[in-house]
């Protein structure tokens, strides 16, 4: 039990309680093994690694780069299409990994993010932080935005005309990253993403189509699992390990190891 004394083991593991926690995990086996390659390596790994994002060339990654920057400086940041941008800060685009193999779509910006101008930094995108690391990956290699870009006074749920709105970025964003898989994070983006009334307890925990191309006929289907919000999570943590038993699925898809 030498390596309990550890610090950078100690804080790993305090790190892994944490998250068990917050993904409403009552009970984990805890292996006290150090990796071959070194006993003080973090359980959380940052930065962006091969096999984590799309094996894209350079060239067409840097072509995405400059798309997503274009249609945000010269579409989203100057939109002004709903009520919306009357009552803003700033817009809030999303961000993340250009060839990212997933994307987490939300319902909108809250006041950190409207502050801030990034997406999910507050109370629930440092629990949605903690959700991606608990799946082995990194905010940076992912690509995380929401339905609408601005956000709504008192953080309501944005109204139909804002979406439709709002929903041309989105659809060119994911045209542009063009995921393995997309996670809907709540009710709104579920409904949205999929053209449907459905609630999200129906929903959530299984797996759904989603066209870029807009039409079931034209190219292929990207898989959509829809599950709860982080919000929504933080004031009903008993759903925690609903959401957690959908990102297993998520990792099961994209190849990732699942926990037991």
């Amino acid at each position: 039990m030498g390596i309990l004394k550890d610090p950078g083991w100690r804080a790993a593991i305090r790190r892994r309680l944490e998250t068990d926690l917050l993904l409403g995990v009552a009970y984990v086996p805890l292996d006290l093994t150090p990796p071959a390659a070194s006993r003080s390596a973090p359980a959380i790994r940052t930065g962006v690694r091969p096999g984590m994002v799309q094996p894209v060339t350079d060239e067409e990654l840097a072509r995405r780069i400059q798309a997503l920057r274009v249609l945000d400086e010269t579409r989203v940041r100057v939109c002004r299409s709903c009520k919306l941008c009357e009552t803003r800060t700033q817009t809030v685009f999303g961000q993340g990994h250009a060839a990212a193999r997933l994307v987490f779509v939300g319902e909108g910006p809250g006041y950190e993010e409207d502050q801030q101008g990034l997406a999910f930094v507050g109370k629930a995108g440092q629990l949605l932080t903690r959700m991606i690391a608990a799946m082995g990956l990194s905010r940076d290699e992912v690509f995380i935005c929401n339905i609408v870009k601005c956000r709504p006074p008192d953080n309501r749920t944005p109204a139909p005309d804002e979406i439709a709105a709002c929903w041309p970025y989105l659809d060119e964003q994911l045209r542009i990253i063009r995921p393995e898989v997309i996670v809907a994070l709540g009710k709104p983006a579920a409904q949205t993403l999929l053209r449907t009334q459905e609630s999200i307890g129906r929903m959530r925990g299984n797996w759904f189509e989603y066209y870029t191309s807009g039409s079931p006929s034209v190219g292929p289907a990207t898989p959509l699992m829809p599950t709860y919000h982080p919000a929504y999570l933080l004031r009903s943590p008993a759903e925690k390990g609903k959401a957690w038993s959908d990102l297993k699925q998520v990792m099961a898809r994209l190849g990732l190891p699942v926990p037991r």
